[in-house]
């Protein structure tokens, strides 16, 4: 079976139980046990713990970013913002504030948290300019969004779907609407 596993399968695990049990929980010996396997099909994928660690934050990257980024892009008709609050305030957050909780201990997932906030406001600028907002106020409104959705990430309190909703399309009216 180890022969089987595949270095996305070790990191679809890594992501999962990073969500569920925290950063403690990214050790090779108790992830091998969840696979079924030895932990040499672990080190078969990847040098060391370390090596891992690094490969599950560029996956976290992916998922919680660039896949967003590209499912707001491919939804062509629709408007962008919206695509975006709807991708990123209905989904489940666990794995956000695990890699959140990592960086508050470790350098290498601060950079990566840092990055990833980066690459994220950086888009979400960039999508209130071409709906027509001023760049000093798409970088404020961007900034404004995205500490709304560390709010939301970190607050563990879901809304109803239908007040969510309501809270949606005002959050996007305020993001949206021309200054005066």
């Amino acid at each position: 079976m180890a022969d089987q596993l595949s270095a996305q399968d070790w990191l679809d695990l890594g992501l999962k139980t990073l969500a569920k049990n925290g950063f403690t929980a990214l050790k090779a010996d108790p992830l091998a046990k969840t696979m079924g396997v030895s932990r040499g099909s672990f080190y078969w994928h990847f040098a060391d713990i370390g090596a891992f660690h690094a490969a599950v934050l560029k996956r976290w990257r992916d998922v919680a970013a660039e896949q967003i980024i590209a499912g707001i892009e491919a939804a062509k008709g629709e408007d962008p913002v919206a695509v975006l609050l709807r991708l990123t305030f209905i989904s489940k957050l666990a794995l956000e504030r695990a890699v959140r909780s990592w960086a508050a201990h470790d350098g290498a997932a601060r950079s990566a948290v840092q990055a990833i906030d980066r690459r994220r406001l950086d888009y979400i600028e960039s999508l209130l300019k071409k709906v027509g907002l001023p760049d000093a106020v798409a970088c404020a409104r961007a900034q404004i969004l995205y500490w709304t959705f560390l709010g939301y990430a970190l607050s563990d309190q879901a809304l109803p779907q239908d007040k969510q909703q309501a809270v949606l399309e005002e959050l996007l009216r305020m993001a949206t609407r021309s200054p005066s």
